[in-house]
């Protein structure tokens, strides 16, 4: 996998400076939980969280959420980048594909996308909008109130339980991806 490569395609096919953010913000998060469970795939799994949402600008969401992955899969594959696994991952985060969940990058994907927003509102809620301010206490209240950021999927964030790893020790492992890219994230 060649990060620069994947940079490029940020680059070339998100002009959101909120949503690249996001892609930096997946990245890391998967690249820790990789740490954790696939050490040998860190660089697959961080790949596959930074060009996830490579198709934002190019798909509409609401009209055709099931499309929202396999346009990616179509981008990566005309530049020759990525692998089946990638591939499965990144359709796998979004659940309107139909791609069914199967391996442990698919559902660190699938938890990892969620919370990296809800990290996000949390920090802009603060008075000092600082990614260091925020407690991995604030994450767990955070989750049991259904209109603070209610677009975040709490069911998928939970869902890293089915990997052994409880929902606090995820929260924490997020939080602290994203506090070493703070500077990137511009929080």
């Amino acid at each position: 996998m060649n990060r620069e490569k994947a940079l490029e395609l940020i680059k070339e096919h998100i002009t959101s400076e909120h949503l690249i953010k996001h892609s930096f913000a997946v990245e890391s998060v998967m690249r820790e939980l990789a740490k954790r469970f696939e050490p040998e795939n860190e660089e697959l799994w961080a790949i596959t969280g930074l060009l996830h949402d490579l198709d934002v600008d190019q798909v509409d969401y609401r009209a055709n959420p099931e499309l929202h992955g396999k346009k990616t899969i179509e981008i990566l594959k005309q530049e020759n980048f990525g692998n089946e696994e990638m591939y499965h991952s990144i359709c796998a985060h979004n659940q309107d594909t139909g791609v069914r969940i199967e391996s442990k990058m698919d559902r660190a994907i699938y938890a990892a996308d969620p919370i990296t927003g809800f990290i996000t509102a949390i920090t802009l809620v603060y008075p000092d909008k600082k990614i260091s301010s925020v407690k991995v206490k604030s994450i767990i209240k955070r989750m049991d109130e259904v209109r603070f950021a209610a677009g975040a999927n709490r069911e998928a964030m939970r869902s890293i339980e089915q990997l052994g790893m409880s929902f606090n020790e995820f929260a924490e492992l997020a939080l602290k991806a994203m506090q070493g890219i703070s500077e990137l994230l511009g929080l």
